[in-house]
Order: C-alpha cells, then structure tokens, then sequence
C-alpha cells in the first residue's frame, strides 16, 4: 500500500504531510508554522498587556484581553493569506480556524501561564524592563513547547496542513 494512503502507528515521522515535497513533516516546517501563530498572538498579547497596563484594567481584564486580541490577529494573518489565493472571508475564515486554533490556544495557555507565574510581572508597568522581559520570555517558552505541537498535528494533514491547499 502507497505510504500516502497507510498510516503506519509506530514510526511517527514517516507520516505523509500535506503539502510537503519530502514526504515527512520537518521541524523546519512545525517552526514556520508556530512562528507564523506566534506573530499573531504577540501582537494581540503586546497589544492587550499594553493597553490593558495603560488603561489600568484589573489583571484578568488585561489577560482576557489579551487572549481575544491573540486569537483575532492570529486568525487575520491567516485569513490574509488565503483570501488573497482567492477564498471568500467566510472559507477562509474556517481555514483560519482549522489552521490556527489548537496552535493559539495551546501558546495562549502557556504564554499567560508564564507571565502570571513570574513574580512581579502582572504588577510591571510600560516602562519596566519586568513587563517587557517577562512578555519576551513567556512568547518564547510559548513557541518552544506549541512547535512539538503543531508538528504532530501537520503530521497527520491538521492544523497549518489545511492552508497549504491555499496558496
């Protein structure tokens, strides 16, 4: 049986991946994937902690901010691509949750975990080295545990596999 077609349980790296010109999912390919997730979620989670530090939000407010504004710049990068390979915004919209979803939430939980765990950070203010290095540190654990993540999951045609049918 063609290995495009038969899953083979045990060896994990010999899954087919859509869009792949060698057959396997790289870690090349998992890191564009995250990096391209993670440029949405920092400017959503940049653009939340600073507005919600400036404004002076309670920090729940700051952080429910933040994960909204994340999940919307997320999904707009995406969206962006593939409208422009010709989708309409609501099939690219679903491609965009399709894409996107696990991958920002599981940066999400990871990135507020870390900000919340680093004593002080929640409290730092705009012009703190605290808020911007806390901020720094939690999108890079963020991307460094979300990679093994979204490799799996392109692995097996999920996640950032559906939009390289777009372009």
């Amino acid at each position: 049986m063609d290995t495009h077609e038969h899953h083979n349980m045990t060896d994990h790296d010999s899954h087919q991946a859509h869009g792949s010109g060698r057959g396997t999912t790289t870690w090349s390919m998992a890191a564009q994937a995250t990096l391209h997730c993670l440029t949405g979620c920092a400017i959503g989670e940049v653009l939340g902690m600073v507005i919600g530090t400036a404004t002076g939000l309670h920090n729940t407010g700051t952080i429910i901010l933040s994960i909204v504004l994340a999940f919307i710049f997320g999904y707009a990068l995406t969206m962006r691509g593939v409208i422009r390979s010709g989708l309409t915004f609501s099939a690219a919209f679903k491609v965009a949750l399709a894409a996107d979803t696990v991958s920002i939430a599981v940066m999400e939980i990871i990135d507020n975990t870390v900000i919340v765990a680093v004593p002080g950070a929640m409290d730092a203010q705009l012009n703190d080295w605290l808020f911007w290095g806390s901020l720094a540190f939690s999108l890079v654990i963020a991307f460094i545990i979300t990679t093994p993540v979204n490799r799996w999951m392109i692995s097996r045609g999920l996640g950032h596999a559906v939009v390289h049918g777009h372009h």
